[in-house]
């Protein structure tokens, strides 16, 4: 009779052990979570985290503290969250860019597979741009014939990524461009309104300008037409075979447990449908909103990257910095 007693109490116990961590990957998460940004304060992507954060919290009902980690164009964020254990309750919100082509254009530390993608919340809207009153106006086939006939067109270069397409189009058009680097959008930004460079690669920052013409948009580096600027022609519609599109997406570790993993995932699905998420990035930064799951995100970014593989060694390797 003891031992019937002994074996039913462990039999208890043991479904009541069970029951009890179901119960808790049901009720993750159980403590505040801390939403990791790569870039600083006030950028567009900053500025979209703490709503997202705010509407997350609402989800959730746990706090969502914002961190900003900046440093190598979001990959430093990345690099420590590869190394992060607490199983979810750390995640960072940034671009697809950083984890598809910077491992493939500087050493670092993690690569696709080190995470998982909880799901895209946002389309990229980065451009190639100019300022007003060019003599190629605001057609990129005008630009095009224009810099052909000028040698020395200038081009404002932020990123590594933006540098390799504009080797790959100057070498399919024929171009002798003069490339100037600039440190992001608040470096470019001046130097095309005064005129001082021609034209160059914005990853936002001419959404500011929608309303007053002042940046026109030569040539939308998104997969569709841009929101703002829809009569610019896209990348595939110029001629040119290259998937450059940016998702703005949430990352975790990969061995992140499966049940929190599934419930960030139902509250950033809800996110997308809240008007305070979507008044932020489709009215202030102009960028639509658009829910991608875990599944679609993760084989998109795998083709993106054999995409850009191809594209260096098309180029013989990535253009030197200048």
């Amino acid at each position: 009779m003891k031992m019937k007693l002994l074996g039913t109490a462990l039999l208890s116990s043991a479904v009541a052990f069970g029951a009890a961590g179901m119960a808790q990957a049901d009720e993750f998460p159980t403590k505040p979570l801390t939403l990791v940004v790569g870039f600083g304060a006030g950028g567009s992507t900053d500025i979209q985290a703490r709503v997202l954060a705010n509407v997350l919290e609402d989800e959730l009902g746990q706090p969502v503290n914002v961190v900003n980690q900046p440093g190598a164009g979001g990959g430093v964020a990345l690099a420590r969250l590869a190394n992060n254990t607490d199983e979810g309750y750390t995640f960072v919100f940034g671009t697809s860019m950083t984890i598809t082509f910077g491992p493939l254009s500087t050493e670092t530390t993690y690569d696709l597979d080190d995470f998982r993608y909880v799901a895209g919340v946002t389309l990229g809207q980065s451009a190639m741009v100019t300022g007003e009153d060019r003599p190629f106006g605001d057609s990129w086939e005008e630009l095009v014939e224009y810099a052909r006939e000028n040698p020395g067109t200038s081009y404002a270069t932020q990123t590594a990524l933006d540098r390799m397409i504009i080797e790959y189009i100057a070498r399919q058009e024929g171009l002798d461009l003069r490339i100037v680097p600039t440190s992001g959008g608040a470096g470019m930004a001046p130097l095309i309104l005064s005129g001082d460079v021609d034209f160059g690669y914005s990853g936002g920052t001419h959404s500011g300008y929608a309303e007053t013409g002042e940046m026109p948009v030569l040539l939308s580096l998104a997969e569709d037409r841009l929101v703002a600027f829809p009569d610019a022609p896209t990348l595939q519609e110029a001629g040119y075979d290259i998937n450059a599109a940016e998702i703005r997406v949430v990352m975790v570790p990969k061995d992140a447990p499966d049940a929190h993993v599934e419930r960030l995932a139902e509250a950033l699905e809800a996110a997308t449908q809240d008007e305070r998420f979507i008044e932020i990035t489709e009215e202030r930064i102009l960028m639509p909103v658009t829910y991608l799951p875990e599944d679609e995100v993760t084989q998109t970014l795998r083709d993106q990257v054999e995409g850009y593989k191809a594209l260096i060694e098309e180029l013989g390797g990535l253009p030197d910095e200048e």
